[in-house]
């Protein structure tokens, strides 16, 4: 029986080894651990990848999100729309700054925010719209900004798992005022480690987050902000300078392995993306699958040694964390079906052939 594990990060990490440990021993030589060369060099390659002002380096991708909402100047009793489902890090930075999420149900084809829903939310309180570029692929980004523009509203990205997804040519990180990314080890760019970064075209923006995540200030011990300690550390900056040059061919190889899977896969009881008309917008951080027997399926899958995730089982209106939502859960229908039944099945770059068969013949055969 063939063996495919949900990710497999030392097969992705093997063919570049030598170049992470050169990356290492530079930093080690240099000794110089945070605001040194390997964090200034990534957040220019970064800031040029996105084809974006400027780039930022946090400690991790909740921080991200949380930044740029204090650059902003947004705060205490301030409503920011967010989609309903989302990992929780989406609602966690805005109710860290006394903020209001206003929830919006997701669209039942493409999982993110549905743009039909959302000009209902905006009040005389409503100051962004927090779009999710969930499981890789963008949000409607036209239509938001659209309705933003409308109301005088900020767009901000969080952009965590869609590193390299663009729309009609533009790549995350342009699509809004500001965008945030997670490098957690298993995104389509990770660290080995936490670490995340702001990405923008608005230079003032940039400058205050810096300020934000270094305790307030940009000349040591001149404190313009009370800020937070959020810094990307140069052992990361230097491993994702690194796997940066593999992102675009890394992405490829996800849309291959996806577009396998939606073509092959021809399980009624199975469910599969969408796939969008441009192959090039979508970058696949997951592939999920809806199937209403998902204990069954993924015990199933598991029997023929096919490893799975889920991205997400509890709808954060039904968290305890956020218990003050729970009686308005009912009323977003598409995310409670999506939390009940979404599985995520592997893709990951540098998948062998045999896996990838494996995993839709075993997926057909439930």
């Amino acid at each position: 029986m063939i063996k495919v594990p949900y990710l497999d990060l030392k097969r992705i990490h093997q063919p570049i080894m030598q170049e992470l440990d050169e990356a290492y021993h530079q930093v080690m030589q240099q000794s110089w651990f945070i605001g040194g060369e390997a964090d200034s060099r990534f957040e220019q390659e970064f800031a040029d990848y996105c084809n974006a002002n400027a780039c930022v380096g946090t400690g991790n991708g909740l921080d991200a999100i949380r930044l740029i909402l204090m650059a902003y100047e947004i705060g205490a009793g301030d409503e920011v729309i967010v989609p309903a489902h989302t990992f929780i890090a989406t609602v966690l930075a805005v109710t860290d700054i006394g903020a209001v999420p206003v929830f919006v149900d997701i669209d039942p084809d493409t999982y993110t925010i549905d743009v039909h829903k959302i000009e209902e939310k905006i009040t005389d309180k409503t100051k962004a719209i927090l779009a999710v570029h969930l499981y890789g692929k963008c949000a409607d980004m036209n239509a938001i900004c659209s309705l933003a523009q409308k109301y005088s509203l900020k767009v901000f990205e969080d952009a965590a798992q869609a590193h390299g997804a663009e729309i009609n040519g533009k790549r995350t990180g342009t699509l809004g005022d500001a965008a945030a990314f997670s490098f957690y080890p298993g995104k389509n760019l990770g660290a080995l480690g936490d670490a995340g970064a702001v990405v923008t075209n608005d230079m003032e923006a940039a400058k205050k987050i810096r300020a934000y995540g270094n305790y307030g200030c940009l000349k040591k011990y001149e404190h313009l902000y009370q800020g937070c300690n959020s810094r990307l550390d140069e052992l990361q900056a230097a491993f994702l300078s690194v796997k940066l040059h593999y992102l675009d061919e890394w992405n490829g190889e996800r849309r291959s392995i996806a577009e396998r899977y939606t073509k092959e896969i021809c399980n009624p009881k199975v469910k599969c993306p969408k796939l969008p008309k441009h192959m090039k917008e979508h970058v696949y951080h997951i592939y999920p699958v809806l199937v209403e027997k998902r204990e069954e399926f993924i015990q199933y899958l598991y029997q023929h040694g096919i490893g799975t995730n889920i991205h997400y089982p509890v709808p954060i209106l039904k968290q305890g964390a956020y218990m003050q939502y729970q009686n308005q859960a009912k009323s977003y229908q598409v995310t409670n079906t999506v939390c009940e039944q979404e599985v995520s099945i592997p893709l990951y770059p540098n998948m062998e052939e045999e896996q990838i068969a494996a995993v839709i013949e075993a997926v057909n055969c439930f």
